[in-house]
């Protein structure tokens, strides 16, 4: 019965395989991408189930016991993550049907997307640190291939900076698993964090945490390795951003997150507190490049920056109610920049334009549009009681009982800079005198851009004040986060 845990990776995998074939015949291509994505969405829902459940799930394969099998994890921080990029990646598919453009559809990007998801999801789930890697490498030769897809001048020209920089990346992080695994002797992650406990995270296991930070920071876009992430999201169009912008610098999040509350918890005043001053001046860098910019997919690409720098403040205060308002901030962010993504998306299809000073008037013609946009946007900066407001409340909580209080304030206070960034957007798009109006623009095509990005924006709703239902499902995220020998009893004793 474990093996359901797998089926969130094998159903993008497998449909990833089978969309190869019949490139030209874009029904069978869209049909069955969406058929994969709800398959795979049920087994992660059930998942979920089962997870709440029973607990942690787990499989080693080739019947081997664990920790000398590679073995795969299922807990509730897992869990959640792969039914929220699932989900995602369905609407993010929906809504690309208008947008991405025929050309690109018939040049394997139902299979560049599938196999993204494989390799999301992957990263998520797996319980061995070089299996880790190979996931990472997974996603991103799939991104490689999204990136440059349509050839156009920019996107040859960043994609050269994004593979340049996730090529060292990745050669960084095989040198510290390296390291690592000289140390303890292992790649089992509930392993790696026994033999670490075992030998009380000398000075060497704190260099390789912050190698790990150095390598994990670069994929996440944290301060200063953020330098690639503006100009490179930039370029694609935007159902490729919109799924870079959900996914990928969350999964570098995620190993963060993991890595820091699982193996590296014995040196807490040298590591975390690096990590929060690097999340706090994160914050900072992309609330200055939020503010600078007048172009409207650069302001929002600087929003993830300032929301991995709130994930992460949350991650180093190590308390059970800042673990949980990470996870809940974490989640919120990747539904939340999906949907602005795809919102600011349909404005640049409307005006012709990014750049936010030919723009202006839309709320007369748009008015749903702009309604719905503000939502997003006052969600994003985490409004009450909208989506962004109750993980970055748990973020704050935490942050004063770990006695970090003038830096949690400084949390608090970067949200104004949010909300300005956005309502810039807002305001210079929607009112005033009319702008800039493309002259391609098609009611039908409007229509079916807008129906997927209207129900993301109800999902994000529904998960601000639906609150309630899903804290019991974030408290046992929390839990293991905060308890690393949840995570190392399901493992070791589940390969026994």
């Amino acid at each position: 019965m474990n093996n359901f845990l797998l089926l969130p990776i094998i159903i993008p995998f497998f449909f990833g395989m089978i969309l190869m074939f019949g490139q030209k015949k874009l029904a069978y291509q869209r049909i069955t991408t969406l058929l994969g994505l709800l398959m795979a969405i049920i087994g992660a829902l059930g998942l979920v189930y089962k997870v709440h459940a029973d607990g942690p799930q787990t499989v080693t394969f080739g019947s081997w016991p664990a920790p000398f099998g590679i073995t795969m994890v299922s807990d509730m921080v897992s869990a959640l993550l792969v039914t929220t990029t699932l989900i995602l990646a369905f609407f993010i598919v929906w809504y690309g049907f208008e947008s991405i453009g025929k050309e690109r559809e018939r040049f394997f990007y139902y299979p560049g997307v599938m196999f993204i998801i494989t390799g999301v999801n992957g990263a998520f789930t797996t319980g061995d640190i070089f299996n880790l890697f190979v996931f990472f490498e997974v996603l991103l030769m799939a991104s490689y291939l999204l990136i440059v897809l349509g050839g156009e001048k920019a996107q040859l020209r960043e994609s050269i900076k994004y593979i340049l920089v996730n090529v060292i990346s990745s050669a960084f992080f095989v040198i510290t698993v390296a390291f690592l695994y000289s140390v303890v002797g292992t790649l089992s992650m509930a392993d790696i964090a026994l033999k670490i406990t075992e030998i009380n995270q000398p000075g060497i296991i704190t260099v390789i945490a912050v190698l790990f930070l150095m390598v994990f920071g670069m994929k996440a876009a944290i301060f200063p390795l953020y330098f690639w992430l503006p100009s490179a999201y930039s370029a694609p169009p935007i159902p490729v951003l919109a799924l870079f912008g959900a996914l990928l610098t969350k999964v570098g999040v995620y190993a963060i997150m993991r890595t820091y509350t699982l193996f590296f918890t014995h040196d807490l005043a040298f590591t975390h507190e690096l990590l929060l001053i690097l999340s706090v001046i994160t914050i900072i860098a992309g609330c200055i490049g939020a503010l600078a910019h007048f172009d409207v997919k650069q302001i929002i690409i600087y929003n993830i920056v300032i929301a991995v720098g709130v994930i992460l403040f949350g991650v180093a205060q190590m308390n059970e109610v800042a673990l949980q308002g990470a996870m809940f901030y974490l989640v919120h962010d990747m539904i939340i920049k999906a949907a602005l993504f795809m919102l600011i998306g349909i404005v640049i299809y409307i005006s012709g334009t990014t750049n936010l000073r030919k723009m202006g008037g839309l709320m007369k013609t748009y008015p749903a549009l702009g309604w719905f946009y503000l939502i997003a946007a006052l969600g994003l900066a985490g409004v009450p009681p909208l989506s962004g407001f109750v993980g970055k409340l748990l973020i704050v909580q935490g942050g004063f009982q770990a006695d970090n209080i003038w830096s949690s304030i400084f949390i608090l206070a970067s949200s104004l800079v949010v909300l300005l960034s956005v309502m810039r957007i807002f305001i210079y798009a929607f009112w005033g005198e009319q702008g800039q109006i493309s002259n391609d623009v098609n009611k039908t095509t409007y229509n079916r851009l807008f129906f997927p990005t209207m129900i993301l924006v109800f999902i994000s709703i529904l998960y601000g004040v639906g609150t309630e239902w899903i804290t019991t499902l974030m408290g046992d995220a929390a839990k293991i986060l905060v308890d690393p020998s949840i995570y190392t009893d399901a493992v070791m004793k589940g390969g026994e």
